[in-house]
């Protein structure tokens, strides 16, 4: 049934927002980028890549330009000014997101031209979050992932593995993302404090 505008029972009240998920499981993160490979799909592939590799936010990663990684090699500091804070952060880019970059380079309809968007639109000159929202949630459907994902997910996902699965510390994952707290950092990534999953393994 279609409702009229505003009048979706389902949608989010105006102000309040649905948390999303990163993802978690790292064969869907793998069957993902080989999708998105598989069908030549190199823009989205590198969106997705640097995503899930460097924590910036979605219109951070919208904001780029050819000229800002055309010169990039592996540990140099991609350094963008971040929406929220309105600080500029370094953030190096590692061997998988420079691949990532590379193979999209050369496959970018304006690759030569420093000013042009990294990310443009297939149909308009610049590709929008929500575009990027709707984008994730196929990917995921498509991998083979399951739960709520949108443009926050690719940040979320960088979060959540550094700590799951390669156990960095949480206080510097915590200054990567620029959050308040160690507390904050693990809501944000949906890790539950160790003493609170341990309830739930008692049992009656």
């Amino acid at each position: 049934m279609a409702f009229k505008k505003g009048q979706n029972p389902n949608h989010p009240k105006r102000g309040s927002a649905i948390a999303v998920e990163p993802i978690r499981d790292l064969a869907a993160i793998a069957r993902i980028k080989e999708n998105l490979l598989a069908a030549g799909q190199y823009r989205n592939y590198c969106l997705f890549v640097l995503g899930i590799n460097t924590a910036w936010r979605a219109s951070e990663l919208l904001s780029i330009h050819v000229g800002q990684v055309r010169h990039l090699d592996v540990g140099d500091a991609l350094v963008l000014k971040q929406c929220k804070t309105g600080r500029y952060r370094r953030t190096p880019v590692n061997e998988v997101a420079l691949d990532a970059l590379k193979l999209w380079l050369a496959h970018h309809p304006r690759g030569e031209d420093t000013s042009a968007l990294l990310f443009p639109s297939d149909r308009r000159g610049r590709l929008g979050v929500p575009a990027l929202c709707n984008l994730v949630k196929l990917w995921c459907r498509r991998g083979g992932a399951w739960g709520r994902f949108g443009s926050h997910t690719l940040r979320k996902t960088w979060g959540y593995h550094q700590r799951v699965s390669f156990a960095a510390p949480l206080t510097l994952i915590s200054r990567a993302l620029g959050h308040v707290s160690e507390r904050q950092t693990l809501a944000y990534v949906g890790i539950q404090p160790p003493e609170v999953s341990a309830l739930f393994m008692a049992t009656l």
